[in-house]
Parts: structure tokens; C-alpha cells; sequence
């Protein structure tokens, strides 16, 4: 019989603040973590705004020569597990190291060291101008090796890279892992540090962001009919999934218990979504079946919903049809109005939210939702939170290449 499943620690860096209450007051009153891009020079570029990350130290978690030996995305990831390691208490050293795993992963990695040391080989052609640690620097899963590293974590050590629905499969694989019995305890979510020039260049390119640069606070807007486009933005978020018998042995504080995952792919293009959301309802009965549970039991769905014309309108019409009768009454949002769109760490961002608001009663809003489009008429708790029950949340994240998963949190009990 498999394990069950629980959320023990919780950790953060982001554009609304890298502390789990800062971020979270900040999200629930839709104080805007997106701004003017001001680490480059974005004069020649139609975008010029991004959700840049507040409140990180990275002297905290990363000593100034290790820093200067690694990618950006690595530092936040970091910044996230130690955070949610410590939340968890979970004292490494004093358990079964062999037991305790790490799955973090990224959408693009280490994609600002590349630009740099390519621009470097470029102009100097010379390979001893390139960085022995450029490799261990900017490579993916070096996020889980680093981390595991410095935490002592002997335990399964992978790097799920999957777009934007890259935290949601790192979580949900790692509680397989620990549902079947190969590891107690897995530190699992996402980093991203894409906001670098060839990161957004490449994002213009296929004109998929938000150019609403003279007012960047109301530039992601969800389901509204004036919507331009999604807003990139940086950080990391950092579970600790423990099985119900490890956390309970050791005294761990449960925030919420994850009892659904579920996936799939499209099979439709590389960039947009099946126009009818096939590919996202699946993966959502996927995840439901999982928990087993019915669409009507949900009390709150955390929507993928980046902002795009294409992405927002898929994904209503695929929760209408997973909601069925029960369409009306199931309050969906869209925190990415808040944050930004984090990529391949977006998932696990909005997993944290997830399960604050079970354990608040808080519904998240969608801010600038002023106008909602045809065909986008959900209860999509427009601009401010509201109070409710919160047993149970789906919490979604799909894909370039057509990947999708979700996630189901329930009340512990």
C-alpha cells in the first residue's frame, strides 16, 4: 500500500517578497511584484518589465566565492530549500541521510551564465577566458546536487525539466517516490532565472509578452480582455514532502497532505495549447482520480493562467468541462496576476499558495481582471481575496511541448 503524503516546510524567493508571509500578505492584498527591468539595459527591447526578485540575501544561504562560481537560478534555488528545509525542521544530519531526497528542477537553467561566457568565447576566442565552473554552473539538476550538498541529503537526487509544469512534476515525482517507498522525505519545487537578456529576447521573439511597460503592476491581467501577453519573472519555491509515518514520528508540523497528481501531454504544437484545453483536462482528471476525488469536491483551483489569449481561454473551457455543474460554484484565480509567470519554479510557487489557503481560508484574487473576455466567465475572485472553507485545491501548470500536471492538496486530517 502506498504512503501517504505531507507538506512539512515551505520555502520562497520571488518578485512579491522571499519570505513565506511577506509574499504570501502580499499576494492575497494583489500588491504587483512586476517592475521596470533595471539589472540591463532593456531600452532596444519591447518588453521592458519583469518580475524581479525582493527581499533575497544571498550571502545568507552562498558564500561570495560560491556565488561567483554559479548561475543565478542556483542561488535562488538554494535560497528556497534551505528555507523550507529549516520551516520543516527536519534535521538532516540526525535522520537517515540515505532517506531524504532532492528534486528541483528549472525550465532554462542556468541560461545567464551561457549568454555571458558565450559572449566572452565570442569575442576573446579563446577557451581559457571560459570558466572550469561554467558546466557545474548553469546545467540543470545542479540545483538538486548543490542542494544535497550542502544539506547532506543522500537520498534520490534528480532534475525534472519541463517548462512551466516543471515544480508540479518535480513535486509530484518526488511523492511517488515516497509514496512507494524509496525515500522518507524529498526537498522538491522549481528555480528560474530567466529574466536575462537572451531569456527575454527570446520571449519577444515570439511576441508572447505583455509590452504594457508605462504601467507594469497592471501588465499581467488573466482573463481580461485587454491582455497582451504573460510577464516573466524570477525566483524559487521549495517543498518538504515528507510520508505521513516520517513526519508523524518526528513531531513535524503538517501543513496540508498532497493527495493527487496527475499528467499529460497535448500532442498539439510546441507553443500553444489544443484550442479545446484537452491536453489540461486530462492531466486535472488525472490528478482528481489520483486523490480520488470528484471535481465538485474542490473548494478552491490555483489556474495556470499566464495571460495569454490562447493559454487562458484553453484552460477555462478545460475547467469547465472537469467542473461540469459544479462550474459556478468552484472559485478559480490566477496568482500569476500578482507574480508574474516564474516558469519552471511557477508550479511550486503556486503550490505554496495552494496550501496557505487551505490553512488561512483564503482565496487568492486575480487582480486586473477588469474586464473579463468572452468566453472567461468563471468566478475568478477579481482584485480582492475573499474568505472560504478550504478543504481541498487543485493547483495547474502547463507547458511548452504540450506538457501538463496537477497537483491536489487536501486538510490534513
Amino acid at each position: 500500500m502506498r504512503q501517504r503524503i505531507v507538506i512539512t516546510g515551505m520555502g520562497l524567493v520571488s518578485p512579491v517578497g522571499s519570505t513565506l508571509d511577506t509574499a504570501w500578505q502580499n499576494v492575497c492584498e494583489g500588491r504587483s511584484g512586476i517592475r521596470a527591468v533595471e539589472h540591463f539595459d532593456v531600452s532596444n527591447f519591447p518588453t521592458k518589465i519583469a518580475g524581479t526578485v525582493q527581499g533575497f540575501d544571498a550571502d545568507a544561504v552562498m558564500d561570495k566565492k560560491e556565488q561567483r562560481r554559479t548561475d543565478t537560478f542556483l542561488h535562488y534555488g538554494m535560497g528556497a530549500a534551505k528555507s523550507a528545509v529549516d520551516d520543516a525542521g527536519l534535521d538532516i544530519a540526525a535522520l537517515d541521510a540515505d532517506r531524504i531526497g532532492v528534486s528541483i528542477g528549472s525550465g532554462i537553467g542556468g541560461i545567464g551564465t551561457i549568454e555571458r561566457y558565450a559572449v566572452i568565447l565570442n569575442e576573446t576566442q579563446s577557451i581559457k577566458k571560459v570558466s572550469p565552473f561554467f558546466v557545474p554552473s548553469s546545467i540543470i539538476n545542479m540545483v538538486s546536487g548543490q542542494v544535497s550538498m550542502a544539506l547532506g541529503a543522500k537520498g534520490p537526487n534528480l532534475a525534472s525539466v519541463s517548462a512551466c509544469a516543471t515544480s508540479v512534476h518535480s513535486i509530484g515525482l518526488a511523492a511517488r517516490m515516497i509514496a512507494y517507498g524509496d525515500a522518507d522525505a524529498m526537498i522538491a519545487g522549481g528555480a528560474e532565472a530567466g529574466c536575462t537578456p537572451m531569456g527575454m529576447a527570446g520571449f519577444c521573439a515570439v511576441r508572447a509578452m505583455s509590452t504594457r511597460n508605462d504601467d507594469p503592476a497592471a501588465a499581467s491581467r488573466p482573463w481580461d480582455k485587454d491582455r497582451d501577453g504573460f510577464v516573466l519573472a524570477d525566483g524559487a519555491a521549495v517543498l518538504v514532502l515528507e510520508s505521513e509515518q516520517h513526519a508523524k514520528a518526528r513531531g513535524a508540523h503538517i501543513y496540508a497532505e498532497l493527495t493527487g497528481f496527475g499528467m499529460s501531454g497535448d500532442a498539439f504544437h510546441v507553443t500553444m495549447p489544443s484550442e479545446d484545453g484537452d491536453g489540461a483536462f486530462r492531466g486535472m482528471s488525472a490528478a482528481l482520480k489520483d486523490a480520488g476525488l470528484n471535481a465538485a469536491d474542490l473548494n478552491y483551483i490555483n489556474a495556470h493562467a499566464t495571460s495569454t489569449h490562447a493559454g487562458d481561454l484553453a484552460e477555462t473551457l478545460a475547467l469547465k468541462r472537469l467542473l461540469g455543474d459544479a462550474a459556478a460554484k468552484v472559485p478559480v484565480s490566477s496568482t500569476k496576476s500578482v507574480t508574474g509567470h516564474l516558469l519552471g519554479a511557477a508550479g511550486g510557487l503556486e503550490a505554496i499558495f495552494s496550501i496557505l489557503a487551505i490553512r488561512d481560508g483564503v482565496l487568492p484574487p486575480t487582480i486586473n481582471l477588469d474586464n473579463p473576455d468572452e468566453g472567461c466567465d468563471l468566478d475568478f475572485v477579481p482584485h480582492t481575496a475573499r474568505d472560504a472553507k478550504v478543504d481541498a485545491v487543485l493547483s495547474n501548470s502547463f507547458g511548452f511541448g504540450g506538457t501538463n500536471g496537477s497537483l491536489v492538496f487536501q486538510r490534513y486530517k
